[in-house]
């Protein structure tokens, strides 16, 4: 089992390992995945200066933090300062970013060191990183296969051992979902409870930053250097951030889970793989064992969740990818005509997805249609989000499997739009109503890949969420990450 976050963190603070060291066996895992995996996209070449800068730092008896040294993977729609950022679409080609995301300020502050951007699904609208503009990332389970989306390229990274933690951003599920493909740890945040300020909008009322990590005691440590007010971020919370390591190897004895009546009906659940369905029911029974209570609940609107999300997600990506016009920033096209040049360099700098979901959203905003798709949508979250606030009087967390199959092979949705977009069947409720989540690896398929749970909690009650997924993990014996450590290191370059 490779180190934890804490100590590869208190072994460059004591000396026993420099940063550098820990960079350098960072890369040369890069240089042996990457050429198969192709989780990155681009490189950064201060990352030596930032490990040798924290040497220093602990030589002259400083503390450079919590995260000392520890290499870290970011997503490519969070800015780093003087570094190119793309999205991973032709539109933005060029553009440098003159300042940092706050999350990415905080970690480096906090001691981490940026190695590079990693891929994803254009401008995060996809859920198997095939959208790039670049390439598609494959899964270091199976490279014939995907890795999930639209942090595909973060989940790579982490699962084929390159870094100890990626961040990612999710708005429906793109967290969570590819750490479930790739058997790793992602957690979605409360929203508001990280700032995104340098994240570039997908959908403003629902994208949250957050990280992904080999294992869920890894994921607390860099929360509690992510979480906290911004006051460059109008939506960030002012709620104390609270000791995340706190009580979170207390176990679950006495933990009410909640099970959504309507994720057991056989109807509603048929696009469930036979291997998930079995495997959820082992992990709740496991649980049950283990002294948790599961209790059912009632969420009558869940039905609606994945219509409701494509259609709020698509109206807020339609206003907020409006800026990307050939003219502020990257992709312009050769033309004589202003009509021409928005039209021309938005067609030849987007992808087919961006552009289905930009149709798809401007339509629902559309006069004369506004109330009957954005207006009902808005209703039906509403809904959603109060019938789960009556669910957590009966529960203390929600859990669902995190995704309805284990990853798919490469090209076997992409004709299929629908299909693809039911990967997200169970993430959308706690992205519509601001929950956190966790997604939790729990087993592997008959063909040997991973699947997993996901753990929702109430507003701001990480810690719960934490705590039920350390013992899960606790209690499976952490069965799937010993495996995807050695698949990592049989990988040919």
């Amino acid at each position: 089992m490779k180190p934890s976050i804490r100590a590869i963190a208190e072994d460059v603070r004591s000396g026993t390992r420099s940063a550098v060291d820990t960079l350098d066996e960072s890369l040369v895992q890069i240089e042996r995945s990457d050429p198969t995996v192709r989780a990155f996209v681009r490189h950064h070449a201060p990352a030596h200066s930032i490990a040798e800068s924290i040497d220093r730092r602990v030589a002259n008896g400083e503390d450079p933090g919590p995260l000392a040294g520890v290499p870290v993977a970011l997503k490519d729609n969070l800015a780093l300062e003087n570094e190119a950022l793309s999205c991973c679409s032709k539109i933005l080609y060029g553009y440098v970013s003159p300042f940092s995301a706050t999350a990415v300020e905080r970690l480096v502050a906090a001691g981490a060191v940026p190695v590079g951007h990693t891929n994803m699904d254009e401008f995060g609208m996809g859920s198997s990183c095939e959208n790039s503009a670049f390439f598609a990332t494959r899964n270091p389970w199976d490279r014939d296969r995907v890795p999930g989306g639209s942090s595909g390229g973060s989940a790579a990274a982490v699962a084929a051992s390159c870094v100890p933690v990626a961040l990612g951003s999710d708005t429906g599920g793109s967290i969570r979902q590819p750490a479930a493909l790739c058997g790793v740890v992602g957690l979605k945040p409360t929203y508001g409870r990280v700032s995104r300020y340098g994240l570039v909008a997908f959908a403003s009322s629902l994208d949250q930053i957050g990280p992904i990590t080999r294992n869920v005691e890894d994921a607390a440590v860099v929360l509690g250097v992510l979480a906290g007010e911004d006051p460059r971020d109008a939506t960030s919370s002012s709620e104390p951030v609270g000791d995340y390591l706190s009580g979170i190897d207390q176990g679950i004895e006495g933990l009410r889970i909640g099970v959504i009546k309507q994720f057991e009906d056989a109807e509603q659940m048929a696009g469930l793989a036979p291997s998930v369905r079995s495997n959820w029911a082992a992990t709740t029974a496991m649980l049950t064992e283990a002294g948790a209570q599961v209790v059912e609940v009632d969420l009558p609107s869940v039905h609606a969740a994945i219509a409701t999300y494509y259609v709020l997600a698509n109206s807020e990506a339609s206003a907020n990818l409006a800026r990307f016009d050939g003219i502020r920033y990257g992709h312009r096209a050769q033309t004589r005509t202003l009509n021409d040049l928005y039209e021309q360099s938005r067609s030849e700098g987007m992808g087919p997805e961006v552009k289905r979901r930009i149709l798809l959203g401007t339509f629902a905003l559309s006069s004369g249609y506004y109330d009957a798709y954005y207006g009902k949508a808005c209703a039906v979250a509403g809904q959603l989000t109060a019938e789960l606030s009556a669910a957590f009087e009966h529960c203390d967390v929600v859990m669902t499997p995190t995704s309805p199959t284990s990853a798919f092979r490469i090209g076997e949705r992409t004709a299929d739009p629908l299909a693809m977009y039911l990967s997200d069947v169970f993430t959308t409720v706690a992205s519509l109503s601001g929950l956190p989540a966790l997604a939790v690896p729990s087993g592997l398929d008959d063909e040997g890949l991973p699947m997993s749970v996901q753990v929702v909690g109430q507003r701001f009650d990480e810690g719960r969420v934490l705590r039920c997924g350390h013992a899960i993990e606790s209690q499976l014996g952490t069965l799937v990450l010993p495996k995807i450590s050695a698949a990592a290191l049989e990988i040919d370059p």
